[in-house]
């Protein structure tokens, strides 16, 4: 069925149904969430099992290995990684992509809960969580206040602001950072305790025994229930001070006799620092699903009214992850409207005909508005991913509409009235467009069904670009041929004579097949000087076949030699504004030292142009780290300097070259490990060696250590091997200990209370009305530090207390900080700052060391992080492509009934590769994802010039009987024009993004690029050698039918 003819007899239902369409989209659009990327769930979930004060070599033997074993059995699990620190195990398994996530942490629970009757009894029960890629903070806010002190002001974001923030749609969770907990704490006094010949653990249990609320029973006084009660909690430290305490041998003792006791804070093991001054910062993260923008508006909101009821606090943006979404957006769709003005100004420049040109642009918001409407119901979001599609195919929505009102014209200038050219126009081109748009369509949707992580991000891409291809073919059959029926006005300016359409259709005349000559010389009399030199060059092209062929064949060569001069990347770092040094000191460095570095950092680094603010953490605080990464930063020894920058317009440097500077600067700086760079952002290259043999693994992790700092021009690099920490080790002597009835457990537990406090879930507590404090007692701080003091600890035997020193010898010695293991092997992982190197070449130039080149058996290397990914993707963009092509091949085939003429169309994707590697190199852009997407949009663009000359050569034989030659030749002439055109409103829609304006083009602009340089070699190359092919395959076509025939007589 004629959809066009129908709609230009009918023009009421095709206006009402756009009109609908249009107003449909517009409230999808508003509907719409905006978010960075989509919410995607990976299969990956982790097991977190706390033991406080284990030592990593304990956890490892005693906790990690048997939660790996049970884990191992599971179905479908791809890998397992195990980080072991002090008192922390975290698994996490990763499992294959078709997994469903819920399934995969029913399964991993289940294991777990095999193996906990085999941990130890004082492990907390492991948590098992899933990974929420969301669940990075996107806001963090610092707080101060001069009436409050530090524990109140700790508190006061631990309850009011928490609760105010939790109760916005789409917060996940509030975190604080720095500030302190309020704790009493009863500080034993170690000669009080040898004089009364008694044990910490002792007043520990006891205190906790009689500080506590018991229910106790039922009675029925009176004729009615009571339930019992028995209350003996205090309120107040000094109450507590005030308490009598029951020791084992049958004496009682007030609690301030052998300890001091106040109400005081716990230890300071985190901090916050924003310029330098202490402030109480706290994180907010969004739950899935929900939108950025949305909890950003949401929570100034909730602290307005809070800085309304308490005017004295005073809040402070430190880290902002929302800004760079919202200018993300707000380019992506200046980006749509400055290409949409410049292809249709493109579309003036061509045709000089006003009318026509509000044709061709009423085609662009009608085909984007059908494709929101199908976002919507798919559930996608308005993120990097959609975005992208839609800027990138604003330049092709116009072309369908630009082919139909450029053959439209053509017929006008014959001389026929406007819904005349409007009928026989859009008949005679109907098939080519259609055709175009599927092949267009073959080449998008194959990436909606990559596999791998990369697959999961590109659904939403294929199904964009798709709906609104889709939404551009209705547009561009139904609006377009009806709006220029009723509109464009007819031809006044002297008449093109036409081809005598009567010659064309009278059966006598038919026969002669030289008859197209004729026609050509009447067509091609008012041709400009542009279009003569390309006549004159097609016909050159065909007279010496060969010779084309071959120049063809010898582009397609070189430009494939252009690839290994190519960089390879994954994904181009982003320019967002905000960057962050982290720095790591020595195991078993103080707080005190970390705050030392961090601020002796921040001085190195403050009188930078362009940095406008520092916020500081030190043992907390997850903004900016890589979701993957678990809570690894939570120790004292680790301090995060985040830095906000001027805004990109409004610096040359890119944030790249910052980071560089900051590294140069920071380069004095003693005794920490420093990494420059927001984690997770496309900027480090790691790789791990995993192995069963741990001092061979060492030594090899070694050696490769100090060859990888032998490769030029890359940041530094941190390895996993290198990390021994200090260890006050005990060695029981067995006969004594087991003379005087003490186990090692005993000796232990004497040690962990009065150096560290009790488990928390032993801990007394005093009840407060919102909340309840621990009361915690150890030794003081002098006493800890006094390794003669710590041998005179009482411990607790059959026959009284025992001085430690006298069953066991206590030494200073060192063992691992951290233990990391993949797949059930220890493991040593390095970071490599990539410092604007491709991912590609540091991958190849590790690849290339000697020890990587000879590593023992018992040593594997794997890739993890980014290069992982990189490998998975080029591999799945390549079946996409694959895909594409084979499906652009089966619609070509069903189009043109026939097997051969695709093969021509096909010949057209090559071309364009030349062009795309050249551009690249120029802008020194490297081989990554973003180019890749380019290649795939140019696989259809290029199809679809293609398609449009081979339509028409075939519509001149068959319906014109044009000779071969002739009906070329006026292919070329006619669809010339058409073709240039989509080509430069094509490029032009793509200008703004290649040329960087407005948003962060890191990401945008190689595929900008490589589009556009892929169009100039292709356009240029397909009007020439396409024809040229055309003939070759007709004359295979010939053979086979003349040998077919011959056959059958």
């Amino acid at each position: 069925m004629n959809f066009s003819a129908w709609s230009i007899r009918n023009p009421i239902p095709g206006i009402l149904l756009f009109i609908m369409l249009g107003l449909a989209g517009l409230l999808c659009f508003h509907w719409m969430k905006v978010q960075q990327f989509p919410d995607i769930e990976l299969p990956m979930v982790t097991v977190t099992a706390a033991l406080p004060g284990a030592a990593p070599p304990q956890l490892e033997t005693e906790v990690a290995r048997k939660i790996e074993n049970s884990i191992a059995t599971l179905q479908g699990l791809r890998n397992q990684y195990t980080n072991i620190q002090d008192g922390v195990v975290t698994v996490t398994a990763e499992f294959q992509l078709e997994k469903p996530l819920q399934e995969a942490v029913d399964d991993v629970r289940n294991a777990v809960s095999q193996v906990r009757s085999d941990l130890p009894a004082d492990l907390r029960d492991p948590i098992v969580s899933k990974i929420n890629l969301s669940g990075s903070p996107i806001l963090t806010y610092t707080i101060q206040s001069p009436r409050m002190d530090e524990e109140a002001l700790s508190w006061f974001v631990d309850y009011d602001i928490t609760r105010a923030i939790l109760q916005v749609k789409g917060v996940g969770a509030v975190s604080r950072v720095g500030g302190v907990t309020r704790q009493i704490d009863v500080e034993l006094d170690p000669e009080k305790l040898l004089a009364l010949n008694t044990t910490a653990t002792d007043i520990t249990r006891q205190l906790r025994l009689v500080q506590q609320d018991a229910s106790g029973g039922q009675t029925k006084i009176g004729g009615s229930e009571q339930s019992i009660r028995t209350i003996a909690t205090v309120k107040t430290a000094a109450e507590i001070a005030a308490m009598d305490i029951a020791l084992s041998d049958g004496r009682h003792i007030r609690l301030d006799q052998v300890a001091t006791v106040y109400d005081g804070t716990a230890e300071r093991r985190s901090a916050a620092l924003l310029n330098g001054q202490s402030v109480i910062g706290f994180e907010i993260t969004r739950s899935k699903g929900a939108s950025e923008v949305d909890v950003q508006k949401g929570v100034i909101e909730a602290l307005d009214k809070l800085k309304a009821n308490h005017p004295d606090i005073k809040i402070t943006e430190a880290f902002n992850f929302v800004k760079p979404v919202e200018n993300n957006y707000n380019g992506s769709m200046s980006l749509l409207y400055e290409g949409a003005i410049l292809a249709i100004l493109v579309v003036w420049l061509f045709l000089r005909d006003w009318r026509a040109t509000f044709i061709a642009a009423t085609a662009l918001p009608l085909s984007i508005l059908p494709a929101l409407i199908g976002m919507y119901y798919l559930g996608f979001t308005l993120n990097m991913v959609t975005l992208l599609a839609l800027s990138l195919v604003v330049g092709i929505l116009v072309d369908d509409a630009i082919v139909e009102i450029e053959n439209i014209i053509r017929h006008l200038r014959m001389g026929k009235t406007p819904y005349e050219a409007a009928m026989e126009a859009a008949d005679e081109i109907g098939l080519a467009v259609i055709a175009t748009t599927f092949t267009l369509i073959a080449v998008f949707l194959p990436t909606a069904f990559m596999s791998g992580i990369a697959g999961k991000f590109f659904v939403q891409f294929g199904w964009t670009a798709a709906l609104a291809i889709f939404a551009s073919l209705l547009v561009a059959r139904l609006l377009t041929p009806m709006m220029s029926a009723y509109i464009l006005k007819p031809w006044v300016v002297k008449v093109e004579t036409p081809t005598d359409e009567n010659i064309d259709h009278d059966p006598s005349l038919a026969s002669n097949k030289e008859n197209g000559a004729v026609n050509l010389a009447k067509d091609r009399a008012n041709d400009g000087r542009v279009m003569q030199a390309y006549m004159r060059m097609v016909t050159w092209c065909l007279n010496h076949r060969w010779i084309t062929v071959l120049s063809a064949i010898a582009f397609f060569i070189g430009s494939l030699m252009l690839i290994p001069l190519l960089p390879t990347g994954f994904v181009p770092p982003p320019d967002t504004g905000q960057t962050q040094v982290r720095l790591e000191l020595t195991p078993g460095s103080q707080f005190a030292d970390t705050l030392k570095t961090a601020e002796y950092a921040r001085s190195l680094i403050k009188d930078h142009p362009e940095i406008k603010s520092i916020y500081t953490t030190i043992g907390g605080g997850a903004a900016g780290s890589d979701p993957f990464a678990g809570g690894a930063s939570s120790e004292p020894r680790k301090a995060t300097l985040t830095i906000q920058t001027t805004e990109r317009s409004d610096r040359s440097a890119s944030i790249q070259d910052i980071e560089n500077d900051l590294r140069e600067r920071l380069a004095p700086l003693p005794g920490a490990r420093i990494q420059v760079g927001i984690a997770g952002n496309n900027s480090q290259y790691q790789i791990a060696l995993s192995g069963d043999d741990p001092d061979t693994l060492i030594a090899t992790a070694r050696q490769l250590e100090r060859e990888i700092r032998t490769i030029p021009n890359i940041g530094s690099i941190t390895s996993s091997a290198a990390l021994i920490r200090p260890e006050l080790v005990i060695r029981p002597d067995f006969a004594k200990a087991a003379d005087l009835g003490i186990t090692t457990n005993d000796i232990a537990e004497t040690l962990r209370i009065a150096t560290a406090g009790d488990f928390d879930q032993n801990l007394a507590k005093l009840n407060l009305s919102q909340r309840q404090i621990p009361v915690v007692i150890k030794l003081p701080l002098a006493a800890r530090q006094d390794q003669d003091l710590i041998k005179r600890l009482m411990v607790k035997g059959s026959q009284g207390p025992v001085m430690l020193g006298t069953i066991a010898q206590v030494e200073i010695e060192s063992g691992p900080s951290q233990i990391d293991r993949f797949n059930r092997l220890r493991n040593i992982n390095f970071n490599i700052e990539l410092n604007n190197q491709p991912l590609g070449d540091i991958t190849a130039a590790v690849d290339q060391l000697p020890t990587m080149k000879n590593l023992p058996p018992t040593v594997k290397p794997t890739n993890i992080g980014d290069a992982e990914v990189m490998h998975e993707l080029f591999a799945s963009f390549g079946l996409a492509m694959m895909t594409g092509v084979l499906c652009i091949y089966v619609v070509l085939v069903l189009l043109f009934k026939d097997f051969l003429q695709p093969v021509t169309i096909l010949v057209a994707l090559p071309l364009a590769l030349g062009g795309a590697f050249v551009m690249l190199l120029l802008a020194k852009s490297s081989f990554s994802m973003p180019s890749l997407i380019g290649l795939i949009m140019l696989m259809g663009i290029a199809s679809k010039n293609s398609i449009l000359l081979v339509d028409y050569a075939v519509i001149a034989r068959n319906e014109k009987s044009y000779s071969r030659m002739n009906a070329l030749l006026d292919a070329c002439h006619k669809r010339a024009r058409p073709i240039i055109m989509t080509t430069l409103a094509m490029g032009a829609g793509m200008l703004p993004i290649a040329l960087g304006i407005g948003t962060d083009p890191s990401f945008r602009a190689p595929m900008a690029i490589s589009v556009i340089g892929g169009l100039i070699t292709s356009t240029f190359l397909s009007l020439l050698v396409i024809p040229v092919v055309y003939t070759f395959i007709d004359d295979i076509n010939q053979k086979i039918h003349s040998v077919f025939s011959s056959k059958s007589m």
